[in-house]
């Protein structure tokens, strides 16, 4: 063991508790232990590399003195320890501690949320931003928007909403500037910002400015500024900044330790993509730019910002802070002085759930949050939001909400959360079964997109499960999910739940263990093309829910579930569809049979209309909730709909007599496709047409009694409007631009649309404008009926081309167009 001669007396005292111990000038080989004060800076690089290369550093000191006679705002990067402990990550601060004794804690110190030290970030913000006034950052690529969670990371770059989309960091001895999307660091009209981020980076050394090859834009844009610059296809030694994308982790360590030992590192990325392509998969934790940058208090996050120009930030944006927000929020929980503007609330809202993304295993820092924010909200209790109770989603309860949620969702044990929650509130009679329950699960998907398979098991409030199965289904890319209210209310000006209700895990190994602070329907989710065949799924701690199979479920099963203490949820299944409702709405279904052969009859209906094979590769779904994200329903997998809906949705005799339209339309949105599809103008039409369609072929209710807007009047009037305007092609939307389908139906059946429904799946290199895609139909569905529809669209204000019509020249006139009879009227 050395000391170092400014630590002389420690010899003795080493020695007399058994130690080798001896003075050194310097750590020596063997590598073993090396103690010295913090006040030498003549030995940092050799401390660096003793420490990186094993060896035990012991070093004390106090920098309030240092920082008295050299400023305060110098502590962090100058004062002599620092240069060496901030490599790895320890800081010795111009703040005063107290002299007492202390006791031993048992556990880890709690680290503080927020330390207020000398060190003013203002002073870099202010480097970074000199002489720009703006930021454009319309630059061809979607942006993601940016976390900023590390104590000495900043923000540079926010809209008004302090969604963030440029950021930096300082990170040992060298520091970090990070952009929401590549195209940022090539830009020309983001050149101001460019050089002085690489000069900030370059921290005063004349080193060389590396840039790796696949960022090769960039560097005539150093060059012509005279910064020198190569393209590098990989990091080395030899530069002082370095310039990449943030797509590959493959030199993740080598770019940490490069920053750390005070190099400079411009990098940027965009995590949406990735976030698209990996489902299941957490972005703050698997995305590549994040396995590097997480470590400098920065991460790349899958949520979108919209680019525009934005004026650089006031210094009162640029003051938010994750951290400094959360320690403020902790104050008012506790009722003491802390303050939080609405927008900031908002933010740490968001920022919270995303932070709690961040694997926080082996990582002090995060585990002493994650304890630090369980108690805090233990302590305060999680409000019962309710339909009856809304909260605001910039109040402190929405807050509370969210990063309850997201600590929930990190693997912290909540289970004393959720005690007295009111949003889906169980029977207090219900219990996790001691014994495992097997289910088998159909692991074939034949279809395009991902499918939940249900389990028939339900996850009460803060309830951990035990999944498990075969080696060969953890390596098949299945996915466990909790919950089925998937839609995420954060965008929501009030919450009648928690804005994310659901939780999804990959089952990527053979057992796993999965829990949602909120409970909710287990489902196991089966990725598109799978060929998996049967597969048995084992779960402990997971109650039954009531699950009725048309066609498997027998009646006296049924009425078994409904007397027993079900789940709050349930759901009724036919290979085609699947609603999943109340369980207090189904206790009222004394027999789901007839109800489901008349969905059944219905989504065949549906298939047919569309071209699509019968039954469905994929059944849809209809899931009922407190609140949804948009509208009185929408369309989706699932479709989502009020809790007022589900007797519309489960009562046979009130939709054979009064219809069913709503649902139909929202089945009808998911069967439209680009091809045929002219947004905005035809985007709440054509669904209709399935509405029309089921509820004349299946219901036997005529279009004018299924909807009062296809009455005869109301359409006529409808078309007087928007012929009387000029039949302007803006107004021809919804109901309006139902009319023409309407008519052509009327006119020529529903076979023609099906027929070029069937088409259109096969058709390839379609059109990418509204105009070239209405001229197809124009021509495709005169070619069909073998009439010239020219005349007809024409008069509707379609934009049908010159050369189109020509080609439809020498099919016969359509004399029975129901549209001369208003032109004749109008002349």
């Amino acid at each position: 063991m050395g000391v170092h001669p400014s630590l002389a007396p420690l010899v003795n005292i080493l020695q007399d508790a058994g130690l080798e111990a001896q003075v050194k000038p310097e750590p020596g080989e063997p590598l073993g232990v090396y103690c010295i004060n913090a006040y030498n800076d003549t030995m940092t690089a050799t401390l660096i590399q003793f420490v990186k290369h094993g060896g035990g550093l012991l070093i004390g000191g106090q920098a309030w003195y240092w920082a008295s006679r050299h400023g305060p705002e110098k502590v962090l990067s100058r004062f002599p320890g620092n240069k060496v402990t901030s490599v790895a990550g320890v800081y010795f601060t111009n703040t005063y501690g107290d002299r007492d004794r202390f006791k031993v804690s048992k556990k880890v110190p709690k680290i503080p949320l927020h330390v207020r030290c000398g060190e003013d970030v203002r002073q870099d913000q202010q480097q970074l931003l000199e002489g720009i006034s703006e930021l454009d950052i319309r630059t061809g690529g979607v942006p993601s928007q940016l976390l900023v969670h590390g104590a000495l990371a900043f923000p540079l770059g926010l809209d008004a909403s302090l969604n963030c989309f440029l950021a930096a960091a300082h990170y040992g001895r060298g520091r970090v500037v990070l952009a929401a999307h590549e195209c940022l660091l090539c830009a020309p009209k983001m050149g101001s910002f460019l050089l002085n981020a690489v000069r900030w980076l370059a921290r005063g050394q004349t080193g060389k400015v590396g840039v790796n090859t696949n960022l090769k834009d960039l560097c005539p844009l150093l060059s012509e500024h005279g910064l020198q610059c190569s393209l590098e296809p990989h990091l080395n030694s030899n530069l002082c900044v370095y310039c990449c994308k943030a797509y590959s982790d493959k030199e993740a360590k080598q770019l940490q330790e490069f920053v750390a030992e005070g190099g400079g590192l411009l990098i940027g990325g965009q995590a949406w993509w990735w976030a698209s392509q990996n489902p299941g998969h957490c972005p703050l934790a698997g995305f590549p730019g994040n396995v590097i940058l997480n470590c400098f208090g920065l991460s790349i996050l899958p949520q979108t910002l919209k680019a525009g120009c934005f004026p650089v930030p006031t210094l009162e944006m640029r003051s938010y802070h994750f951290r400094k927000a959360l320690s403020e929020f902790q104050a008012i929980l506790n009722h003491e002085n802390g303050n939080l503007e609405k927008s900031c609330l908002a933010k740490l809202r968001v920022d919270g759930a995303a932070f709690l993304q961040i694997p926080a295993e082996g990582i002090p820092a995060y585990i002493s949050l994650h304890r630090l924010l369980r108690k805090m909200l233990r302590g305060s209790g999680l409000p019962a939001v309710s339909r009856e109770n809304p909260v605001a989603s910039d109040s402190y309860e929405a807050a509370m909400l969210s990063l309850a949620t997201g600590l929930a969702h990190s693997g912290t044990d909540c289970s004393q959360l959720a005690q007295g929650l009111g949003t889906w509130t169980c029977s207090s009679s219900l219990y996790p079964s001691k014994h495992p329950i097997t289910v088998e699960i159909d692991g074939i998907n034949p279809g395009n997109s991902d499918c939940w398979v249900s389990t028939g098991l339900y996850l009460l409030e803060g309830q951990n499960a035990e999944v498990s199965l075969s080696e060969v289904a953890a390596s098949a890319g299945l996915r466990v999910q909790i919950g089925c209210h998937t839609d995420d209310l954060t965008k929501a000006r009030k919450l009648s739940r928690a804005p994310v209700v659901t939780h999804q895990c990959c089952m990527d190994r053979t057992e796993r263990s999965v829990s949602c602070l909120w409970g909710g329907l287990l489902y196991v989710i089966v990725p598109k093309g799978s060929q998996l065949g049967p597969v048995s799924v084992t779960i402990r701690g997971a109650v039954p829910a009531p699950y009725y199979k048309l066609g498997k479920t027998s009646l006296e099963e049924w009425k078994r579930q409904m007397q027993e203490d079900p789940a709050p949820w349930g759901e009724l299944a036919t290979d085609n569809i699947i609603l999943t409702v109340p369980t207090t709405n189904l206790q009222a279904l004394k027999d789901p049979e007839p109800v489901l052969r008349l969905w059944d009859e219905m989504m065949e209906a549906v298939a047919r209309l569309a071209a699509e094979p019968f039954p469905l590769r994929r059944p849809e779904r209809i899931v009922a909730d407190v609140q949804i994200s948009a509208g009185w329903m929408h369309s989706g997998y699932p479709i989502m709909c009020h809790l007022e809906s589900v007797k519309e949705i489960i009562n046979e005799m009130d939709m054979r007599s009064r219809g069913v339209w709503g649902p139909i339309h929202e089945l009808g949105h998911n069967q439209q496709r680009h091809g045929w599809e002219f947004p905005p103008h035809t985007t709440e039409a054509t669904c209709n047409l399935w509405s029309v369609y089921v509820h004349e072929t299946v219901l036997g209710i005529p279009r004018a009694q299924a909807h009062e807007a296809l009455s005869p009047p109301e359409r006529e009037k409808r078309i007087k409007a928007h012929l009387g305007k000029g039949a302007p092609l803006c107004g021809w939307n919804v109901w309006t631009a139902l009319e023409t389908y309407l008519q052509l139906q009327e006119a020529f059946g529903w076979e023609p649309f099906t027929q070029l429904f069937a088409e259109y799946q096969t058709l390839s290199h379609l059109p990418k404008d509204n105009t070239g895609r209405m001229n197809l139909w124009v021509k495709k569905f005169s070619e069909k009926v073998k009439k010239n529809l020219v005349p007809f669209f024409e008069a509707w204000g379609w934009p049908v081309q010159e050369e189109v019509a020509d080609s439809l020249a020498s099919l016969p006139e359509w004399q029975e167009n129901p549209m001369q009879v208003y032109l004749r009227a109008k002349w």
